[in-house]
């Protein structure tokens, strides 16, 4: 199943500077899902196309070897966010969600959260450019792409934390893929 996400708005009522001012971790959600508009900003705003001559992503990348890939879990299933077609590819059916949150150490706001967003790379596509050096940049670019996925929460009225502690193999199993997972961020409307 093909999920074709509405276009990304760039303009929105919120400054850089307020959405800076006002990020915050928020670990507290409404039961309200996200629309496919609130998603497809966020991931848009993660790994989003922004030059589409050259290929160019809303967050840099060191030799534009883009590492990273992003998936979410939400109440029906797992999906992966394919930048170049701003679409999701649902790649499990199913409620994944008591799965990622036993995964995550059992952290209430990644079960309560409506959306997941899990940042994974694959190392080799910098690595090979750049040698074991590759390695602290694809590290650099997920805070890169976290941060950007945090300031549009904000600016969209949303609330996220960053999830570190977590089992790896279990993510990977979860996803049922080989790149390595970096980041969990849960996302919802704050209580």
């Amino acid at each position: 199943m093909e999920i074709k996400l509405p276009p990304p708005k760039l303009d929105g009522k919120m400054s850089v500077e307020k959405a800076i001012y006002l990020r915050r971790s928020i670990r507290s959600y409404k039961k309200r899902e996200l629309t496919w508009e609130e998603i497809g900003q966020l991931l848009w705003a993660g790994q989003g196309i922004t030059d589409k001559k050259r290929g160019f992503r809303a967050a840099p990348s060191a030799g534009a070897t883009y590492p990273l890939e992003l998936y979410i879990i939400i109440k029906d299933g797992i999906y992966h966010y394919i930048p170049n077609e701003h679409k999701l590819i649902k790649i499990k059916d199913g409620n994944f969600k008591k799965d990622l949150y036993e995964a995550c150490l059992h952290q209430d706001w990644v079960f309560e959260a409506p959306l997941n967003i899990i940042i994974t790379a694959n190392f080799e596509r910098t690595t090979r450019y750049y040698g074991e050096r590759g390695i602290r940049y694809v590290w650099i670019e997920a805070g890169h792409v976290a941060e950007n996925i945090h300031l549009q929460a904000v600016a969209l009225g949303l609330g996220s934390v960053p999830i570190g502690a977590f089992y790896d193999n279990k993510i990977k199993e979860i996803l049922g893929v080989k790149e390595a997972p970096l980041y969990v961020i849960p996302v919802g409307e704050p209580k």
